[in-house]
């Protein structure tokens, strides 16, 4: 039995095919987000990926925030409860969840079945997201993907007093103007992103494991901000781009057995 999660964010869009609820036989992610064609041609590509069709799908679960604009899912579900059943198949031993995505950061509190206790949310403003790292990035004169190496090379964070991206991206200017170290200053953006979403962590209240997820989640010099401020180690989530995805796909699983199950009473 195949089912597919197909999570439909602001920055990208991501795909899981499942098989039995338990092999992953596809996944995939586009970086374009919603209200575009970022949905399709990542369906596009977990289907020739996987050599199957819609036809094949028992059950479609849509998550994120473009997820009631894809008419093709036979459940949308939020992406706080899939990001949970995600991370918790992944890592059973996961307690807290931070997931810092393109415009948007969560903090998610889990209880030993990996339900959901307690969620915050930060979706008001770009600082401390994606979004956030791209601007700086632009300022800097690199790219998000060397970010991590400038930060490992830096010998001190330059703080980042600013907690909006554009007060921030010009005390970023002004910095360089001054001809602080750039490597420095990278290092300092990285523990703004750090402190923000885990001042969403710290008002949940931590537990071990903390599992990071999300697509920032690929920059290490952010997880290791993020470890310094929670003072404990973090657990990177597997290809954790795809986290909701997989556990859309998870619930869409379930409600083919369901239906299944219906249909045979």
């Amino acid at each position: 039995m195949y089912t597919m999660g197909i999570d439909v964010g602001s920055a990208s869009s991501k795909v899981v095919i499942l098989e039995d609820g338990k092999r992953i036989v596809a996944a995939e992610v586009v970086q374009v987000g919603t209200g575009s064609s970022g949905p399709q041609r990542a369906l596009e590509m977990a289907y020739k990926t996987s050599g199957l069709t819609r036809e094949d799908m028992a059950a479609v679960v849509a998550t994120g925030y473009g997820r009631f604009a894809f008419e093709d899912a036979d459940k949308q579900i939020s992406e706080i409860s899939c990001h949970a059943k995600g991370i918790f198949y992944l890592v059973p031993t996961a307690r807290t969840i931070i997931d810092i995505g393109g415009q948007d950061a969560k903090a998610i509190r889990l209880d030993s079945k990996g339900g959901v206790k307690q969620f915050f949310m930060n979706d008001k403003c770009a600082a401390g997201t994606g979004r956030f790292l791209d601007v700086m990035a632009r300022v800097l004169e690199t790219t998000v993907d060397k970010l991590a190496e400038c930060d490992e090379k830096a010998e001190e964070a330059v703080p980042i007093s600013s907690t909006c991206t554009v007060f921030a991206e010009s005390e970023v200017i002004s910095q360089l103007s001054k001809g602080v170290d750039r490597n420095s200053i990278i290092k300092g953006v990285h523990q703004s992103v750090a402190s923000k979403a885990c001042g969403l962590a710290f008002r949940g209240g931590l537990e071990d494991d903390v599992v990071m997820t999300g697509g920032v989640a690929r920059n290490a010099g952010v997880v290791r901000a993020v470890a310094r401020e929670l003072k404990r180690n973090v657990i990177v989530a597997p290809q954790p781009q795809t986290t909701g995805a997989l556990g859309a796909a998870l619930f869409a699983y379930e409600e083919a057995k369901k239906m299944k199950k219906e249909g045979l009473e």
